[in-house]
């Protein structure tokens, strides 16, 4: 009897442990052979990794191959929630390490994830606190950072790229796609505790490095131009100031500054009146300055010459209902004093002779109805009317610079015409493009200039505007031992459909040397206080920067510009 339970039992083992096999020889066929791809993938999911190797985001040189924004190697802090233990403590220790919020840590390590950045691009002293936590978790990459040397220098012109080296604003968006680079790849396998094991490396793809960009800019003359601006800005408590030095041979601008400015290494804490470009993102009428056009028409059409005399009404000029002014009453003065002395009433008067139909011909060749091209982003063209548009009173204004408007940039052009012989250039900022090893990728060759006056016209202006500087409104734009040609303007502000009697724009405009200019400056003053006038405020701007870039170029004689 005992013997056949135990024979039961031996076979009910037997039975069980048949079963149990073949269940197990089942599961195994079914991984091994069924399910064979998908657990090769999971396996491998597990232990190949692909790492993100990011390229070098291109340098950005001025003309003379000097520095002004290049990427350093910055590490940042990344986590691991999954493998985290004590979020809270993890938290707590992170937080006076990177000065940021303990709560904001906390809810980052509470993602069911298995990386979240904690912060990136901190400095090498807070680096080197988080490696000593060795906290399991949590982890130190190296990337790539932005840097500007100069920090505030040329900062609209340079603009910025976010915290992944994309461009966002001035030349960083306008040539991102050349700055930018391609990212490469590493494909390689991991132990079980993460760590690459080189060997095993199946792929790499290396990363391509962006572009360099070669500037017109001169590292040099854009400091002169910006300290010399600060000073004008602080001085009369400006609400912004701009400034354009450029070659008007052939449009290469070697600085470009407007205020206020910012730090390009600290954007988090740019004022929102600090962000726009105002020499190509704001118009305005530009008074005076604006004169040189109507001097250049009557003088290109021949209707007058330097001693045609105009009686400006002793400064009160009654047109209908509207009586023009001059800032300093007139009687007869030729048609050379009256761009000289800037008499609104002998411009008009000047203006008539050749009508309205010319004034727009001249505008529209002058390029005040088109954006100059400058390479750029954001740039706009002035809110001019056609013709077909023009009021009955317009006549007495357009030619004296009001119902009119203009960028700093096309009057830098403008200025241009008549500094290089009546041709008008297209202004550019990025000479070439190069690579690692400076090898020429991309070029930007000046296209056909186009001709807007004579070269006889052109001097015969420039001769008026020498004038101007001389014995005008332009007298503290003299430089000792140089000739200098150039025009004030001080324009009212328009609020509320009437001119402002308490805000203006004041500006100069100007070239030097006169004969055969190699610099052409222009200069605006937004809502200077209490002095605003063009002759005042912008024009000693305009010589402190002429005088010192001119000697700096005879000096450095490179690339005969002098």
């Amino acid at each position: 009897m005992h013997s056949g339970i135990l024979r039961a039992r031996q076979l009910g083992v037997f039975l069980l442990l048949t079963v149990s096999l073949s269940l197990l020889v089942v599961r195994l066929l079914y991984i091994q052979v069924i399910r064979h791809g998908f657990f090769v993938k999971l396996a491998a999911g597990q232990h190949t990794v692909s790492v993100e190797i990011p390229s070098k985001r291109g340098t950005i040189f001025d003309r003379n191959m000097r520095v002004l924004a290049l990427n350093l190697n910055s590490d940042s802090i990344f986590a691991n929630p999954r493998e985290i233990k004590d979020k809270r403590k993890t938290a707590k220790a992170l937080s006076p390490i990177l000065s940021m919020d303990e709560r904001f840590i906390f809810g980052r390590l509470l993602r069911d994830k298995s990386f979240v950045w904690i912060k990136r691009r901190i400095s090498s002293a807070e680096s080197l606190k988080v490696k000593k936590l060795k906290i399991d978790g949590i982890g130190v990459v190296c990337e790539s950072k932005r840097f500007y040397p100069d920090s505030s220098l040329a900062c609209h012109v340079l603009g910025t790229a976010n915290i992944d080296n994309v461009g966002q604003e001035g030349l960083e968006l306008f040539y991102d796609k050349y700055l930018k680079g391609e990212d490469g790849w590493l494909i390689s396998t991991q132990d079980a505790k993460r760590k690459l094991l080189e060997s095993y490396q199946t792929e790499f793809i290396p990363p391509k490095n962006g572009l360099n960009l070669v500037l017109t800019i001169d590292e040099v003359i854009q400091n002169i131009a910006e300290r010399e601006l600060a000073k004008a800005y602080e001085k009369y408590n400006a609400k912004a100031a701009s400034i354009i030095v450029m070659d008007p041979r052939n449009g290469d601008i070697l600085a470009l500054a407007n205020f206020p400015n910012f730090d390009l290494n600290n954007v988090a804490k740019r004022p929102p009146d600090a962000i726009r470009d105002r020499a190509i993102n704001d118009f305005f009428e530009p008074g005076s300055v604006f004169k040189i056009v109507t001097a250049s028409a009557a003088l290109e059409e021949r209707v007058v010459d330097f001693d045609t005399k105009f009686y400006c009404e002793n400064g009160a000029y009654k047109i209908g209902r509207r009586t023009l002014h001059d800032h300093t009453p007139h009687g007869i003065l030729t048609f050379k004093e009256v761009i000289e002395k800037s008499s609104n009433i002998g411009t008009v008067k000047v203006a008539s002779l050749f009508g309205a139909e010319k004034m727009y011909k001249y505008m529209q060749a002058f390029g005040f109805y088109s954006k100059t091209g400058v390479d750029l982003p954001g740039e706009v063209v002035g809110m001019n009317r056609p013709l077909s548009k023009w009021s009955g009173v317009s006549m007495y204004a357009i030619p004296m610079g009001q119902e009119v408007t203009t960028t700093a940039m096309q009057l830098a052009r403008a200025i241009s015409v008549i500094a290089n012989n009546g041709f008008l250039v297209r202004p550019r900022i990025v000479r070439e493009i190069i690579d690692d090893d400076v090898r020429v990728i991309k070029e930007f060759p000046q296209k056909d200039f186009k001709k807007v006056i004579s070269p006889q016209t052109a001097m015969r202006v420039r001769s008026i505007l020498m004038g101007v500087v001389e014995t005008g409104t332009g007298k503290k734009a003299k430089i000792d031992d140089l000739s200098v040609g150039g025009k004030t303007g001080t324009a009212q502000k328009v609020e509320q459909g009437a001119y402002s009697h308490s805000r203006f724009i004041a500006s100069f405009i100007g070239f030097a040397p006169v004969a055969k200019p190699v610099l052409a400056v222009v200069v605006c003053v937004d809502e200077p206080r209490p002095v605003y006038y063009g002759g005042d405020v912008a024009a000693p701007v305009f010589k402190n920067v002429v005088d010192e870039s001119l000697r700096y170029l005879s000096a450095k004689n490179v690339g005969g510009m002098i």
